[in-house]
């Protein structure tokens, strides 16, 4: 079943060339299997998948899928990691609509034209999407001197003293940050931003004891809590998430309708023809239901999340507009 991933009750609230081709020697038979009817003539040569730098999530995630789905669609798939985030979606939203130039990237790919200026594509003009990849929640965590234990228990020490309490978050724009702003309207808290320029300074700050609370991403903090250094009080996704199965959620626990989650998804350029959209749709959603590729997501963070193109866009049209509103009355522009 898909999420109506996003932010919900408010808003949502998210060089150097290196190409990588996959030489696979040995692909399961579930991989190389496929119930769907291949379109005409598609594919006859390799497969570009454009994705951020070498290393990162979205490398993973891309890499992970690439692999998943060479076999079953007869050709290679090389990874095309580039920086410099909205450079690399324009690329793909020029390139020629034949499905043979993919992206995969995370959900500020509809984000950004809300924060910044002279973006020069329409998220929902310019590109087709595919599926939806992955999803991961934050965990809203606080250092161990907090005198709070629960989201309820935070609610009120913020409102008994107000603009006393501080959170760190990576970029304007992150979702540390946008899922922050979101908790401070439902919750009608007035908590101070300590910006950093990446979620590692900030995580460090709070172990630290320099800031109160953080909305971390999921991936990063486990180690921290097995060691007591930070304490998690509930997690931001609207069910338990299955990287924290034990934990509650924020929603569950004092702030209903809450809701905060990072995706990652597959577009290829506007004008790619249904049957290739179809089809890529087919093998992508096909992996990513494997057990295989659930313990992998999952190993590095993130859960598999596998949809209808209709599915994502109807993700991409609700996010745009719950983010606009909180982007918009909590003045935020990235820097």
């Amino acid at each position: 079943m898909i999420r109506d991933v996003g932010i919900r009750g408010y808003a949502m609230l998210p060089i150097s060339r290196v190409a990588f081709v996959w030489a696979v020697a040995y692909i399961p038979a579930a991989y190389a299997q496929s119930s769907a009817a291949p379109a005409t003539g598609y594919p006859n040569k390799p497969i570009r998948i454009v994705t951020g730098e070498p290393g990162g999530g979205l490398d993973f995630a891309t890499r992970s899928i690439a692999l998943g789905i060479t076999g079953a669609l007869g050709q290679p798939v090389i990874i095309d990691n580039r920086g410099g985030g909205i450079v690399l979606i324009e690329t793909v939203a020029k390139a020629s609509p034949d499905g043979y130039t993919l992206l995969l990237h995370a959900s500020n790919i509809w984000l950004a034209p809300l924060l910044r200026d002279k973006v020069h594509y329409d998220p929902l003009r310019d590109l087709a999407p595919v599926s939806l990849t992955s999803m991961a929640p934050n965990v809203l965590v606080a250092h161990p001197a907090v005198p709070a234990n629960s989201v309820k228990e935070l609610i009120a020490l913020a409102k008994s003293r107000p603009g006393e309490l501080n959170y760190s978050s990576g970029s304007t724009g992150a979702t540390s940050h946008l899922a922050a702003e979101l908790f401070k309207v439902m919750a009608g808290v007035n908590l101070a931003r300590i910006p950093f320029k990446g979620s590692g300074p900030a995580l460090s700050s709070l172990i630290a004891g320099q800031v109160q609370i953080m909305f971390a991403s999921s991936g990063g903090v486990v180690p921290h809590l097995k060691s007591a250094r930070l304490k998690a009080l509930a997690v931001t996704s609207a069910q338990p998430s299955a990287l924290f199965p034990e934990m509650t959620t924020v929603a569950s626990s004092g702030l209903a309708g809450y809701e905060s989650v990072s995706v990652a998804a597959v577009f290829a350029p506007a004008r790619t023809p249904t049957t290739v959209i179809n089809r890529l749709n087919q093998e992508i959603v096909r992996y990513l239901r494997t057990p295989e590729a659930n313990q992998r997501f999952l190993a590095s963070g993130v859960e598999t999340v596998g949809s209808s193109p209709a599915q994502l866009l109807a993700t991409m049209k609700n996010d745009i507009a719950r983010t606009g509103k909180v982007i918009k009355d909590a003045g935020i522009r990235e820097e």
